[in-house]
């Protein structure tokens, strides 16, 4: 599949963290997230994907259901195990699915919108790259750790950048 390398280098980029960030940094609450961990960011991640190779044989994918593993927020080796794992399942072939999710709080009514596997890993690429942003910020309040610098940054983003400084 395509889109393999790109979430493999996305989650390379965060493997990379989870190596280098303390324990105590991974589980701690940011001021600036709003009381968020980089930990929950990076479970987020993975339970959106986990949601979508778990939603692929059923033919629907519900992000709404994830399961919200506090084991992985606050476990970095877990979460590291865990990355590994999902890239080495996502060479599977396209196929259609219907995306499930509320249309309001009370969770009265179900929405059913036609989507493909392809198409929801790269809203999950996508999604993972905006959450990384706000690892980056987090990571600023908790700690001293030093980021690549397109970490967080869309592939799209980073291609502007080189455009504009030649």
């Amino acid at each position: 599949m395509l889109l393999q390398k790109p979430v493999q280098h996305i989650f390379d980029q965060l493997k990379d963290v989870l190596q280098q960030i303390s324990c105590e940094a991974y589980r701690q609450p940011s001021v600036v997230l709003n009381g968020a961990t980089i930990g929950q960011h990076v479970r987020h991640t993975i339970e959106l994907f986990q949601c979508l190779l778990s939603g692929y044989e059923q033919g629907s994918v519900n992000y709404e259901s994830r399961n919200r593993d506090i084991a992985i927020e606050t476990n970095r080796q877990l979460a590291h195990h865990l990355l590994t794992e999902i890239t080495g399942h996502l060479n599977i072939e396209n196929k259609p699915l219907m995306l499930l999710s509320y249309s309001n709080e009370e969770q009265s009514e179900m929405l059913a919108v036609e989507t493909n596997f392809y198409r929801e890993v790269v809203y999950n690429l996508e999604h993972a790259i905006h959450h990384m942003a706000l690892i980056r910020i987090g990571i600023q309040d908790v700690c001293t750790l030093t980021l690549k610098e397109d970490f967080g940054v869309a592939a799209s983003t980073i291609q502007y950048r080189k455009a504009c400084a030649q």
